[in-house]
């Protein structure tokens, strides 16, 4: 997170105050975010963005132990009890665990444990699913239910045993010769039953739920137990701390036995040292989308009960465990600088420089923050505390500023009056959040964007002519327009000339561009790269006019009056074919050798006024190919099942869109059947 000051020099007084209003402000939020999430149930950060913001007052803490609160955050456990509930301490504390978040905090894990244990042989762990939900102790006399407590501030919790008694698989009474039974565990609400309960709730135009942890917490949390018995918790047990039989020695064990009583316990399995304990993150992190509840993490614990008396207890965690967390999709840094890049339209797009931060198990150091509309909705600034989010392969962003925690020497991000690259003036449209460069083609670095686009995978498909070849050639006076590209034939010595494009490389090069010559229509409108023109919109300008030469002489009425168009589109589509040297580019081509096959007309396509959707993953190709195909045919390839929709394409995993369809009598294709149908047209 935060760079700190691990040094022995004495810390001057301005740094010291520096330090103590950093750590203040991380506390005084910190507690805001934990009051809401145990207290309120409402969420006001994601749980790995706190995390973020606790690591780094931990490790202030650590570096200025003379600085820290008394009462900080980082020492407590929960939240307060609410008044609404009578107040139970507990007989053992329930405590918090420790994180960890690669395999080098998992590393120091171990080592601590056998540093302490006075030994150097492997430790045997216990592994289990960390669940997302409400912590609660059932206290069992003589084998009856007779108490339930949340976990409250880890010393006091709240009485709410009318409400757990209504969980259906929690065992009210059990066959144990033990007086006094205290199982703690998770109550969890499934993902199926937390969507079925927004649903119901959007539908009554009641209160919806962040997430099924904060679902199940208000559902505990309830003064009417009619209300618990109406939502769909399940109660997963994790651990004995009173009246387990002497003989069980092991976390293993006190797991297999509370199975065997009713109970219903998270997967498990043990691990006779901690090197496995890697391999098996790996498979719960690919395997939990399938799970039917949410967790965010694995729980590692030392098996043996022996050694995690022996290990014992810092003031808010055990020593003999930790949750191993999957990679957070949101983290907390700060934003130390931004820069103004420039794309292929001419677009200017402001990109945040950060302290790097892993986010989603990448770390992150650039993050674009989309246009000065974005900047200002967001308020952001240099200098600021930001929450950064990275799902999957999207692009990192920033979806917060933690303006609490914002310096005094914090600058606003301001709009070039000048275009970074080519000096010339930047336009912002009125009431436009997007600002331009002016300089259109004389600006290298709409040159080469647009060169970039054009040889791309779903434009012109040109293999081998990649952003640094592109970039070089352009540097060297090889390329300034697209017609230039089917020009290189004419520079082979000099192409040879390069560093690493020896004389192989520079033939399958040729031969690649030579064979892009033969393409479609909508590929060549996609890669001409006009503003406001995806592939979609490429294929139905192709469809609509039928040939290049039409849709250079359409009106802006015309265009409008295709469905999915807008006037904003059109107009740029008009405008870009009325300028000469955009005319005179695409002749270049066509005298190049560019050229595509006849499109049928809009009427005589097969598939011509049906609606396909495609959903989940196909072997043969790609979503996007698949919809090319059937776009090429006449058909509109939609985003969502509705009524109206003719076929339904369901490859491997497919979800609600084939529920849906199956609901409505929608035809469903699968690959197989779906590459078969394209085969009756001939198409490959």
């Amino acid at each position: 997170m935060s760079s700190v000051d691990n040094s022995s020099k004495p810390i001057s007084e301005p740094a010291d105050r520096k330090v103590s209003d950093r750590m203040r402000q991380l506390a005084k939020l910190l507690r805001e975010q934990a009051h809401a999430y145990y207290v309120l149930d409402e969420p006001i950060a994601e749980d790995s963005a706190y995390d973020s913001l606790r690591s780094e007052l931990v490790a202030l803490e650590e570096a200025h132990p003379k600085l820290a609160e008394q009462d900080s955050p980082t020492k407590s456990v929960g939240g307060q009890v609410l008044d609404k509930f009578i107040s139970v301490a507990h007989d053992v504390p329930m405590l918090s665990l420790s994180n960890v978040f690669n395999a080098a905090d998992l590393a120091d894990f171990d080592r601590r444990a056998r540093a302490r244990l006075n030994t150097e042989d492997s430790i045997e762990y216990e592994l289990e699913y960390k669940l997302d939900g409400l912590a609660v102790s059932l206290r069992y006399e003589h084998g009856k239910l007779t108490q339930a407590v949340t976990r409250g501030d880890g010393a006091t919790g709240e009485l709410i045993t009318s409400n757990i008694k209504t969980i259906r698989n929690l065992p009210k009474q059990i066959a144990t010769e033990a007086p006094l039974l205290e199982v703690r565990g998770e109550v969890v609400m499934p993902k199926a039953g937390f969507e079925k309960l927004n649903r119901e709730a959007e539908l009554e135009g009641t209160k919806t739920f962040a997430n099924p942890r904060n679902a199940a917490a208000g559902s505990l949390r309830q003064l009417d137990p009619g209300i618990a018995a109406s939502r769909p918790l399940a109660f997963y047990g994790y651990s004995v701390i009173q009246g387990l039989p002497e003989q069980l020695t092991t976390q293993s064990a006190a797991l297999n036995w509370l199975r065997d009583l009713g109970f219903s316990v998270p997967d498990f399995e043990v691990c006779k040292s901690v090197n496995p304990i890697l391999e098996r993150y790996e498979q719960i992190a690919a395997e939990r989308s399938n799970l039917p509840f949410e967790i965010d993490g694995m729980v590692i614990k030392v098996n043996s009960l022996t050694k995690q008396e022996e290990l014992g207890f810092l003031s808010r965690e055990p020593r003999w465990a930790t949750a191993f967390k999957f990679p957070a999709e949101q983290a907390t840094t700060r934003l130390i600088g931004a820069e103004w890049q420039v794309g292929r339209t001419g677009q200017l797009t402001p990109v945040g420089k950060l302290e790097p931060v892993l986010v989603g198990g990448v770390t992150v150091q650039n993050v674009t923050l989309h246009n000065p509309g974005e900047i200002e909705r967001l308020g952001v600034m240099v200098g600021d505390t930001v929450v950064v989010e990275r799902a999957g392969d999207v692009i990192p962003k920033v979806v917060g500023v933690l303006k609490d925690l914002r310096p005094a020497d914090a600058t606003a991000i301001e709009l070039p009056k000048q275009c970074p690259v080519c000096a010339s003036q930047v336009v912002m449209g009125e009431d436009e959040a997007l600002a331009r460069c002016s300089g259109a083609l004389i600006c290298p670095a709409q040159q080469t964007a647009a060169l970039i686009h054009f040889v791309s995978r779903r434009a012109m498909d040109i293999e081998g002519l990649g952003d640094r070849w592109i970039e070089s050639f352009h540097a060297h006076g090889l390329l300034s327009s697209v017609a230039d590209i089917y020009r290189l034939k004419n520079h082979k010595e000099q192409l040879i000339g390069f560093e690493k494009l020896a004389d192989k490389s520079v033939e399958n090069l040729l031969g690649a561009i030579e064979q892009s010559k033969k393409t479609a229509l909508p590929r060549l409108i996609f890669g001409l790269g006009i503003r406001g023109v995806g592939e979609r919109t490429a294929q139905l300008l192709a469809t609509e006019f039928g040939e290049l030469t039409n849709l250079m002489q359409a009106s802006a009425e015309s265009l409008e009056a295709i469905h999915d168009i807008g006037s904003i589109t059109a107009e740029f589509i008009v405008e870009f074919f009325a300028s000469p040297r955009n005319q005179q580019v695409i002749a270049d081509l066509i005298d190049l050798g560019v050229h595509w096959p006849k499109p049928l007309a809009k009427t005589d396509l097969p598939l011509s006024g049906q609606s396909w959707v495609i959903t989940g993953s196909l072997d043969a190709f790609s979503r996007d190919v698949a919809g090319e195909k059937l776009m090429a045919l006449g058909a509109k390839v939609a985003g969502s099942v509705s009524k109206n929709t003719h076929r339904l394409v369901a490859g491997e995993k497919a979800g609600s869109k084939l529920k849906k369809a199956e609901s409505l009598g929608v035809t469903v294709l699968s690959e197989a059947e779906f590459l078969a149908f394209l085969a009756e047209f001939d198409q490959s």
